[in-house]
């Protein structure tokens, strides 16, 4: 039997609609089975759907599933913020100063720093540089030198993530992939900015195999980036990066160390607000 579910559809990363990531989310979906979120996930074609649920574990304020158009995910970053806005818009209260949400990787803290909302990067489960060979496919598949790329990393927090660093933003944003060479990566590529630009680093991540050629403003990969650059004293404890300029959107992840929390921060913009029936 059909039900209604209050609906909400944001844009995360950004001050502006239509200039970051839109996200889709559904509201009270336990009564919701698998085949019929990943259903309207396909059906909504955006690079990621939730669904809202009550909480399991004891300490979280909510429970959200993640699917992208081809499967579910454990934990995506703009998706974290999105349900987040989301849920207080409907009335949400934390229990404690700091939002917790319940996800496939277990609970991600989120503040709130006036209208920002920021989530808590999550430990990488897998580290470490790359294999020779696979840095040469990634070479072929962005149609550069293997000399373009001058480090690489696994950043993996639940997506599956690998990243490379080309040597300027520049170059991140003249880079026309072969998709086919890299179907089954889930591949973030930054560089540095020009000095003066008020972002540090431009940034790129392409995830074929989900049905989403290239994400727009990516939360996960820029938390992972945010590891390994500063663990590797590569980047500052304070910085924005920018995303999403070759699908001509606009958006800015702002990033803070506290302490040793890495914060993922960005702006959502409520865009459409109702109910859906499914």
């Amino acid at each position: 039997m059909p039900s209604r579910h209050r609906f909400h559809q944001l844009d995360v990363f950004t001050r502006d609609p239509l200039k970051g990531n839109p996200l889709a989310v559904v509201h009270d979906a336990a009564n919701l089975d698998d085949s019929t979120m990943a259903a309207f996930a396909r059906w909504t074609n955006l690079s990621e759907t939730t669904f809202l649920l009550p909480a399991s574990h004891p300490e979280a304020d909510y429970r959200v599933r993640i699917f992208t158009p081809a499967r579910e995910l454990p934990f995506a970053g703009h998706p974290t913020l999105g349900s987040c806005r989301a849920w207080l818009a409907a009335g949400g209260q934390p229990r404690q100063q700091d939002i917790v949400q319940e996800c496939g990787i277990g609970l991600v803290r989120i503040r709130r720093d006036g209208e920002r909302l920021a989530f808590a990067a999550p430990p990488l489960m897998r580290t470490g540089p790359l294999d020779g060979e696979l840095v040469d496919r990634i070479a072929r598949g962005l149609g550069l030198s293997r000399r373009d790329i001058v480090d690489h990393q696994w950043v993996d927090n639940g997506p599956g993530w690998c990243a490379v660093m080309l040597r300027s933003a520049e170059q991140v944003l003249a880079v026309r992939p072969d998709l086919q060479l890299l179907h089954d990566l889930k591949l973030g590529l930054i560089g540095p900015q020009p000095a003066g630009s008020d972002t540090r680093y431009e940034v790129r991540a392409f995830v074929p195999g989900l049905s989403v050629a290239e994400d727009p403003v990516t939360g996960s990969l820029n938390a992972g980036l945010a590891l390994w650059l500063i663990g590797a004293g590569m980047a500052p404890a304070h910085y924005v990066a920018a995303q999403g300029a070759a699908l001509g959107r606009a958006g800015r992840i702002h990033v803070e160390q506290v302490g040793t929390t890495i914060w993922i921060g960005g702006d959502v913009c409520l865009c459409v607000e109702g109910e859906v029936t499914l």
